[in-house]
């Protein structure tokens, strides 16, 4: 009896010890570790989305360029990866200063101060490194303007300072707390994961650059077609896998907001493949690949700040009326012959634009309530597009003027546009002495 006693009681010791200790772990670790897998996912969801655009625009451009094209995507991971973890993530999410025009924190700079900090039960490295991965793929999207004819050297120069003088400030003012357009109007601009921050400051970003630089060597005399479309649909299928954690990943949890971001992304980017087909079926008889992939797009590119508001009616919607948007913004570019060599701005620019806007007429019942509930004055579609109108118009003027200073910049310094001697031989070998199909060397080298 004696020895069963001292056994019960040991067994209790040990049962009420485990009990102390899981408590004082939940205390001490207070992680959400459904959402921050989820989050991990979603980090690396926008990640593989660079390669995915590098496929996507290296397939579109001659062979000659395709290695040159695909590094434009490639480099924004390391020069961009590292400016985020020592500065950008402090510029985008820091303390306001300068009047509220960037952010900045000491803890931020390097990273250093957040080594134990949770937010919301997620790890901060986690969040850190997930709306760094949105650094990372906005200058690779301006890429596609400036194809086939700038200095890599110039390249690297310009997304430098692209990132440090329009992506940071304007990422503080969206969705920094203390952001101006983040406290606009009764519920604050509406922009989930980027319609404004990256879309349309890339898509306008891309016109400036085109306009700077002047076209390509023959256009639009000379046919410049499509090196690799097969690699051209792969990249847009990898894009489309990724954009599910480019949306549904910016909710910042895992739960019913994930599932509607994500849903209405499924259903816009179908919506808008399908758009485009009809186009061409009724004006050519023929449905493309091309088209398609550009279909695919449009409607991702418009519900990206849409997607966390609107409903299945409305991504539908959005999804074709972006897709027509974007079809005839690329029929006009060839009339007024300026050179955006893969349609940044055409596709980013326009539908995410419209996104932006019209995502005001679509939004749900219930985040109308709540959003009419918190205002102190009453809310309205009308009153959420004066602060879409508002967003963007501001998008639009950094994005513009500092774009255009930028290229002067770069160009006056260090050189942009590449000499036609080089154009002509093509990036691939003029700027990085390789071929991107086959054993192909120089005669030097034979």
């Amino acid at each position: 009896m004696q020895s069963k006693a001292v056994s019960t009681g040991i067994f209790s010791l040990i049962v009420w010890m485990s009990a102390a200790g899981l408590a004082l772990a939940a205390e001490h670790a207070p992680v959400d570790t459904g959402t921050t897998a989820w989050m991990l996912t979603s980090t690396a969801l926008v990640l593989l989305m660079v390669p995915g655009l590098a496929m996507f625009y290296g397939g579109l451009v001659r062979t000659k360029n395709v290695l040159g094209t695909m590094m434009h995507s490639f480099v924004a991971i390391s020069i961009i990866g590292v400016l985020w973890a020592v500065c950008g993530y402090s510029l985008a999410f820091g303390k306001g200063i300068l009047g509220g025009w960037v952010g900045w924190s000491g803890d931020y700079f390097l990273l250093r101060g957040i080594d134990e900090s949770i937010v919301n039960g997620v790890p901060e490295y986690v969040l850190a490194m997930f709306q760094g991965k949105f650094a990372i793929i906005t200058p690779a999207l301006i890429s596609g303007a400036l194809a086939e004819r700038v200095y890599f050297k110039g390249y690297t120069l310009f997304i430098v300072l692209w990132f440090l003088l329009i992506y940071c400030p304007l990422c503080h003012w969206v969705w920094a707390p203390d952001g101006w357009l983040f406290n606009s109007g009764a519920a604050g601009v509406i922009d989930l994961a980027g319609g404004l921050v990256i879309h349309v400051s890339a898509g306008i970003s891309a016109l400036m650059v085109a306009l700077y630089l002047k076209p390509r060597v023959g256009f639009p005399r000379s046919t410049m077609n499509p090196n690799n479309l097969v690699m051209t649909l792969m990249g847009a299928g990898i894009l489309w896998a990724g954009w599910f954690g480019f949306n549904a990943g910016s909710t910042v949890q895992s739960g019913l907001d994930t599932a509607r971001a994500l849903t209405m992304t499924q259903i816009s980017a179908a919506s808008g493949a399908l758009t485009w087909m009809i186009i061409e079926a009724v004006a050519f008889r023929k449905v493309t690949s091309l088209g398609f992939v550009s279909g695919i797009l449009a409607g991702l590119v418009v519900i990206t700040p849409a997607a966390g508001v609107v409903q299945p009616t409305g991504a539908l919607a959005l999804g074709a009326i972006s897709s027509i948007a974007c079809y005839y913004a690329l029929q006009v570019k060839m009339k007024l012959g300026y050179d955006d060599s893969l349609d940044c701005f055409g596709i980013h620019g326009v539908g995410s634009g419209l996104g932006v806007l019209l995502l005001s007429f679509f939004i749900r019942d219930s985040w109308m309530q709540a959003a009419a509930a918190k205002a102190a004055g009453g809310w309205s579609a009308w009153q959420q597009l004066g602060v879409q109108l508002k967003g963007i118009g501001a998008t639009i003027a950094l994005a513009a003027i500092g774009t255009w200073l930028i290229c002067l910049v770069v160009d006056k310094t260090i050189g942009f546009r590449i000499d036609q001697e080089g154009e002509l031989q093509g990036l691939d070998q003029s700027l990085h002495g390789e071929s991107g199909y086959g054993l192909i060397f120089p005669e030097s080298r034979l």
